[in-house]
């Protein structure tokens, strides 16, 4: 873990692109460090897969649904940069369907949740660093030993000494071939660094649809977690938002179905699911095309110091979310640790 009483002597001009958990990170370790950073966002604010959709009544999470910390220092950080009032523990009951149908209980966990909603902590995060939004970083050129970063207008962003990559790699992949980067993108090519896709369907019930779990991993094919969305901290109690993920294989066969085709489909695999056969209300739709790693060998993260460009991510450590911290700071430990006259 950083040391925050570290200051560098020699103050450098870092990019990050992408402002979730890990670009963030990246970003106020390197800024307590001195470094002038600026994070370019390609969406109109931060949050990455730590989303909320605005729905009747408040937000639902439609992505990362909850977190753990089994690092010391990643509450910490939150509570430092994020605030306290950010997130908090989710006390549900969480249950797993085995193979023959039986419900068990998921191991003991503390399990925290932004407050009101997920984005809570990027947006608690994204006030200490520069934030650039509704930019998307299409191509890095290299001059002498910096980078000029352009957007998709092609308007010259600035010149770096550094650049940190934290998109998906599919995403990360393309900036890289778009430089020229070839030898990096290379390094990307392994199908097990993929990030899998997943429908997600937020839908209203007046009434509980399930009172035995408040989330849970199914044996439905189309499933891969239902949530009780209203029954973390701070949420409405008007009725209940519940949130369901399709399973990755089930979503990549459904990938360019229409949305309405989708809901109607993972409603009747939840209905299959609960017996509660009542439909809900209302129905917000949303399509992740990288929301899950797939695993295979994870390093933490990437660093390249001949071109100074390095990359991080969940999907790099573990694919949880706590993993997009731990990447950022296993990132910028080793670019700290790189002699400043080769950086």
């Amino acid at each position: 873990m950083f040391n925050q009483s570290f200051v560098s002597p020699v103050i450098r001009r870092v990019a990050v692109v992408g402002s979730g958990l890990a670009g963030l990170t990246a970003a106020l370790q390197l800024k307590t460090r001195g470094h002038d950073v600026t994070v370019f966002e390609k969406s109109r604010g931060p949050g990455g897969r730590l989303a909320a959709k605005r729905v009747p009544g408040g937000s639902a999470d439609i992505g990362a649904q909850y977190f753990t910390s089994r690092t010391p220092g990643f509450l910490p950080f939150l509570r430092k940069f994020a605030g306290e009032q950010s997130f908090a523990p989710w006390h549900g009951r969480f249950g797993f369907q085995t193979p023959d149908g039986e419900w068990q209980p998921f191991p003991e966990e503390a399990r925290y949740v932004g407050a009101p909603r997920m984005t809570a902590i990027t947006r608690g995060l994204s006030a200490h660093a520069h934030v650039v939004a509704e930019t998307r970083v299409e191509k890095l050129v290299r001059k002498d030993r910096l980078w000029s970063v352009f957007d998709t207008d092609g308007k010259h962003l600035g010149e770096f000494d550094q650049v940190i990559i934290t998109a998906p790699p599919a995403q990360a992949r393309d900036l890289l071939v778009a430089s020229g980067l070839r030898d990096l993108a290379a390094f990307l090519d392994d199908p097990v660094k993929r990030v899998l896709p997943c429908w997600a369907v937020a839908a209203h019930f007046p009434v509980s649809p399930w009172p035995h779990h408040e989330g849970m991993r199914c044996q439905h094919p189309a499933l891969f977690w239902v949530a009780n969305n209203s029954s973390k901290p701070g949420r409405d109690d008007r009725g209940q938002w519940w949130v369901i993920h399709a399973s990755p294989a089930w979503t990549e066969q459904h990938i360019e179905s229409p949305a309405k085709e989708v809901a109607q489909d993972l409603l009747e695999a939840f209905r299959e699911v609960t017996g509660f056969a009542a439909g809900p209300d209302e129905v917000v739709t949303h399509r992740w095309l990288y929301a899950k790693s797939e695993g295979g060998e994870q390093p933490g993260h990437l660093w390249f110091p001949g071109h100074n460009i390095g990359l991080a991510g969940d999907w790099l450590s573990g694919g949880r979310v706590e993993g997009a911290f731990d990447s950022a700071c296993s990132l910028v430990a080793e670019l700290m640790a790189v002699p400043s006259a080769t950086r």
